[in-house]
């Protein structure tokens, strides 16, 4: 489910040029189904292991779902912005180079800071909520302008 705030218009959304019905200024999700949606994807059913949605997707904030079968792995990735991994269901593992290795069960959440590399490791059937947070200074709209509109 996700609620349309009136608030949001063009003007708040025109810097984004893929999935601008993502930046609204209010969004609500049943992350139940959300999770049944992702299971129906093409990606899950041939078998690549994981598949994923942008919940919610600004020029300084984005939402990921991912849903990862058992024994599969999310290679390094690495964000120029602090993020955070959030288990939903399930077990995963966090590799970060030159740290010990971080288990999350449900409810378990990391937050890690910009441009540290990570890779995900799914003991378990899981999903998790991967956000990424850039500094405000890379949005490209005036926060005050936006929200007077």
């Amino acid at each position: 489910m996700n609620l349309r705030s009136e608030a949001s218009d063009s003007t708040s959304i025109s810097h984004l040029n893929r999935l601008p019905e993502l930046a609204i200024s209010i969004s609500q999700f049943d992350l139940r189904q959300e999770i049944r949606l992702l299971r129906k994807e093409e990606s899950w059913q041939r078998g690549i292991g994981r598949s994923s949605r942008t919940l919610v997707k600004q020029q300084d904030f984005r939402i990921v779902l991912v849903l990862m079968k058992a024994k599969t792995r999310l290679t390094e990735h690495r964000a120029n912005a602090r993020i955070s991994i959030q288990t939903i269901q399930g077990r995963i593992r966090v590799h970060v180079p030159n740290q010990s290795k971080v288990e999350l069960t449900v409810a378990g959440l990391l937050a890690l800071d910009s441009a540290i590399p990570y890779d995900i490791e799914a003991l378990k059937e899981s999903a998790f909520l991967l956000t990424i947070s850039w500094p405000r200074q890379y949005a490209t709209w005036d926060s005050a302008e936006a929200t007077e509109k």
